[in-house]
């Protein structure tokens, strides 16, 4: 299983990043796909996940409306649309895989048995 995310950056407040979680080495449809950041000094905290099937979407209450998951089967590859940043939407952010074909996620890192290597969000205030 290998996961690599990426299109990290630094932005200014109120502007977008789009990332990206390229999937190879499983069964993607049979996967759920959850992004988790994690700030300096504090835990890894869920973003959003989407389930396998990607039909269904669930956000953190943090990120909801700014954030957008969504995914594309033919590529294996996930996308976190980020808009609306925010300074403490700092942190890296990471893709991770959950084998899972019951078509139901959550964002819960304890979930999720397989990481990609992060990428950095940066936001200027």
């Amino acid at each position: 299983v290998q996961l690599q995310a990426s299109g990290g950056g630094l932005v200014q407040a109120g502007g977008s990043l789009r990332l990206s979680c390229a999937a190879s080495g499983f069964t993607f449809r049979d996967h759920n796909i959850g992004w988790f950041r994690q700030a300096p000094g504090k835990d890894r905290e869920g973003v959003g996940c989407i389930a396998s099937g990607h039909s269904k979407i669930v956000y953190a209450r943090s990120v909801k409306s700014r954030f957008a998951i969504s995914s594309d089967s033919a590529k294996n590859t996930a996308y976190l649309q980020l808009d609306n940043l925010k300074p403490e939407d700092a942190a890296v952010y990471y893709c991770a895989a959950e084998y899972n074909p019951y078509g139901y996620c959550s964002p819960e890192v304890p979930r999720f048995r397989s990481w990609g290597q992060g990428t950095q969000v940066t936001v200027s205030s």
